[in-house]
């Protein structure tokens, strides 16, 4: 097995890991909001930009790879926020199976 390296110096960017919750609205439904749960360091990468039209609205989606230390409390569905930008976590997977990295792969949504 190859073992990924990377220079503990590249985890420039402190990100918020947040989890989503809902909460009853009083009507039946709920009201979406999302809880901090931790700070942390991690790396950043753009991967690839995507142009699309949904209802006759031009945007684009922009992928990145958030690289960050072992962590077992991340998963899909969760997100990272640094400032206004908001990364959606669509995959989260150990490069090397070590136990020592995670790369989530985020699709930066606007807001």
């Amino acid at each position: 097995m190859n073992l990924v390296f990377l220079d503990p110096g590249r985890l420039t960017a402190r990100l918020e890991l947040e989890m989503r919750t809902e909460m009853p609205d009083g009507q039946g439904g709920a009201l979406e909001s999302w809880a901090v749960l931790c700070s942390l360091w991690a790396a950043i990468e753009p991967v690839s930009e995507a142009f699309h039209e949904r209802a006759s609205a031009e945007g684009v989606a922009i992928t990145h790879r958030v690289w960050l230390t072992w962590r077992s409390d991340i998963a899909a569905g969760m997100r990272f926020r640094k400032g206004r930008r908001i990364l959606g976590i669509r995959t989260v997977m150990d490069p090397d199976e070590t136990r020592r990295f995670i790369v989530c792969r985020c699709e930066e949504e606007s807001l």
